[in-house]
């Protein structure tokens, strides 16, 4: 009798140990507070909780785990499973998918910047340069064109640019900075300080950041078309992580990627629509650029930026020509299924 209790002891034993090593737990590091740019995070943590009856869960950091400019370092050394950051806060670290942040590329909307993204991503050179941040890029966190919110009088002409000290990084700052602007890549969570202070003339977010980080509070005016470009800001987890993941569970995790992006955009189409309406409630003027200054603008950015950004990929030994090439053609794919 004492050697039956015994061994069912040892079994009952072992099957809690088995219980406990099947379940697992990442840590997810963002930053800010929830909010429309990570709605896809949060609905994938639903998802995987429901999909492996709570053996996978995503535990989601708002600023706890690391700083935003330090995501990926994060992920590198292992401190944490899953991350998001924005290409533009260390351009030299995630250089391929800087493509996506070149100005006035024609994407038209979320569905189209997700495509693009999806392209980038899949290629081997992106791969193989988050494999040096031992990061595997998971999805994107598509934004819409950004827009510049200010006080006082609205800019809205290139010599209103000349001398402007905007909030804006990458490809965006760098269009600014090709009309006179003195674009400063202040963090999301700075913004909001640097208008108040006024290090910063004008903000350039997408529509979730300025009410996120309510540099919209401070606004007098909005522009709303000028449309420069955008962000990209991927989402990626440890490779070490993801392989050690149990077959079930990577599954999970990539079955889910699809219908949490579907989610995002759902969500953030909702913003869009009230987007007038958030406008007229705290008293701030929708501004119209001229079609023949967003072309002026566009002829000194545009065609300058791509071919600088070619030429330095490609003196790095990146293809950079081959990349810009391929959102090209993945964008006009897009455009004409649509």
């Amino acid at each position: 009798m004492k050697n039956l209790v015994a061994k069912l002891t040892a079994v009952t034993l072992a099957a809690v140990l088995a219980g406990q090593a099947a379940a697992e737990e990442w840590n997810v590091s963002v930053w800010g507070k929830r909010r429309a740019f990570t709605e896809h995070i949060e609905k994938l943590g639903e998802l995987l909780n429901a999909k492996t009856s709570g053996e996978f869960t995503l535990n989601i950091s708002y600023g706890g785990l690391s700083k935003n400019k330090e995501n990926l370092d994060g992920i590198s050394i292992g401190a944490f499973e899953m991350a998001q950051f924005c290409a533009g806060y260390h351009r030299d670290k995630n250089r391929v998918v800087t493509v996506l942040e070149l100005p006035f590329l024609g994407v038209e909307n979320l569905e189209q910047e997700v495509a693009v993204s999806n392209a980038i991503y899949a290629h081997p050179a992106a791969a193989e340069e988050m494999a040096q941040w031992n990061a595997k890029l998971l999805m994107t966190s598509p934004m819409p064109q950004y827009n510049i919110v200010g006080t006082g009088e609205p800019r809205d002409t290139l010599s209103d640019f000349d001398g402007m000290r905007v909030r804006a990084t990458g490809g965006i700052g760098q269009a600014f900075k090709s009309v006179g602007g003195v674009p400063t890549s202040v963090t999301a969570t700075e913004a909001y300080q640097a208008m108040e202070s006024g290090v910063v003339d004008t903000v350039a977010f997408a529509q979730h950041a300025h009410l996120s980080f309510g540099t919209i509070n401070q606004a007098d005016w909005w522009t709303s078309n000028l449309n420069p470009g955008t962000v990209n800001c991927p989402v990626v987890v440890n490779i070490d992580a993801y392989q050690a993941l149990s077959d079930e569970h990577r599954a999970a995790l990539d079955s889910s990627v699809p219908e949490a992006l579907d989610h995002y955009l759902a969500n953030y189409g909702k913003l869009l629509e009230r987007w007038d309406a958030v406008l007229a409630e705290k008293g701030v003027k929708k501004v119209e650029i001229a079609d023949d200054v967003i072309a002026a603008f566009r002829a000194k950015a545009a065609d300058p930026i791509r071919d600088k950004w070619i030429s330095d990929m490609e003196s790095q030994g990146l293809p950079g020509q081959e990349l810009y090439d391929l959102l090209i053609t993945t964008l006009a794919a897009t455009k004409a299924s649509n």
